[in-house]
């Protein structure tokens, strides 16, 4: 129903864990909501990356609709070192200097 209402999303990933993506890019609707977070404006990321303007308007119109969703996303991944060690002990963190 998903992909009706919002053409050019496809879900990837396990059922209960399936993650919006805008097709063509690559990317989750999360990370390109990030990235729009962070630059603060469709043109600049635009200018500055490969996806263009319909694409980021389709990533948020996605997130305007299903918010709670992305903005869980995006939490997750800007959980600090610590927490991320927690979870997977058995993985070790790059530093920059390795």
């Amino acid at each position: 129903m998903r992909t009706r209402r919002f053409p050019g999303i496809g879900f990837r990933g396990e059922d209960a864990r399936r993650r919006p993506w805008v097709i063509g890019t690559g990317l989750d609707v999360w990370e390109i909501c990030e990235l729009l977070e962070e630059a603060g404006s469709i043109e600049e990321i635009a200018m500055d990356t490969q996806l263009v303007e319909r694409q980021l308007q389709l990533a948020i119109a996605y997130r305007e609709r299903y918010s709670d969703e992305i903005a869980e996303a995006i939490a997750e991944n800007r959980r600090p070192a610590n927490e991320w060690q927690e979870l997977y002990p058995f993985v070790r963190a790059l530093t920059t200097s390795e």
